[in-house]
């Protein structure tokens, strides 16, 4: 298994995106922190993991929070030794148009897909910088480049590749890896929160923004999660790796 004992913390991982990457790596041997703000989501990815004969504890709360994302770090150590791997996947979209987006849509976007991205970081690198050792993953987006209606979004993200490359240059040195992953159009709730109308017409033109012409699963983005987790990768980082079906060719 590739990742045979390692521990992992996954944030955002009680549905989408972050409960497909729990679930990989569980399956690959990682014994897994699951934290999610939904406690019913956050407990049913946790008892998936259990009942497939998986190590795995739950941290309900908001990455947003320093205390808490110090106390999930604790945790980790108390229940498992250590934090091998980290995936900053925990994100929100407030959507609106420049000229009507209020601070109810900004701040809770920015807090939630950035400063989270930075708290969890800072705690999960103090434990692998004692070890010389550690996997950090972010979550980008394909939308970091700009996209009508998420300047919020669109900013945090940018700032994750911000944070990303940084990071990368500080903790290589003590053999910590740093990589981001920009998703493309991935089949999730927040996808389908979309207006209705935009989204079937969007899935009736797939092909004008996806080459491939389908639109990605959470397993598609836990596969390349799993590959930066493990030492296969381990003279890459500071890297934007784009799994988005072609969209930015």
């Amino acid at each position: 298994m590739r990742l045979q004992d390692k521990v992992a913390v996954v944030t955002g991982a009680g549905r989408g995106i972050g409960e497909g990457i729990a679930l990989r790596f569980a399956e690959e041997g990682a014994r897994v922190v699951v934290n999610d703000v939904n406690e019913a989501d956050g407990n049913r990815t946790m008892e998936i993991i259990k009942n497939k004969g998986g190590q795995a504890i739950v941290v309900i709360g908001s990455v947003t929070v320093r205390d808490l994302v110090q106390k999930m770090v604790a945790m980790a150590i108390k229940e498992f030794g250590t934090v091998d791997i980290l995936v900053n996947n925990a994100g929100i979209i407030r959507d609106a148009m420049l000229h009507k987006m209020t601070d109810e849509h900004w701040d809770p976007v920015i807090d939630v897909n950035l400063k989270g991205v930075f708290l969890c970081t800072q705690y999960a690198a103090r434990v692998m910088r004692e070890k010389g050792y550690g996997k950090i993953i972010n979550l980008s987006s394909t939308m970091w480049r700009g996209n009508p209606g998420q300047l919020n979004y669109s900013a945090a993200k940018a700032g994750v590749i911000g944070i990303t490359k940084t990071a990368a240059k500080e903790l290589a040195p003590r053999g910590i890896n740093v990589n981001a992953i920009a998703p493309g159009l991935i089949l999730t709730d927040m996808l389908k929160s979309m207006p209705s109308a935009i989204f079937e017409r969007m899935q009736k033109n797939l092909a004008d923004f996806v080459p491939l012409n389908r639109l990605g699963s959470p397993q598609d983005i836990a596969n390349l999660a799993l590959f930066l987790a493990s030492d296969e990768s381990s003279y890459i980082t500071g890297q934007v790796i784009y799994c988005d079906g072609g969209m930015i060719i």
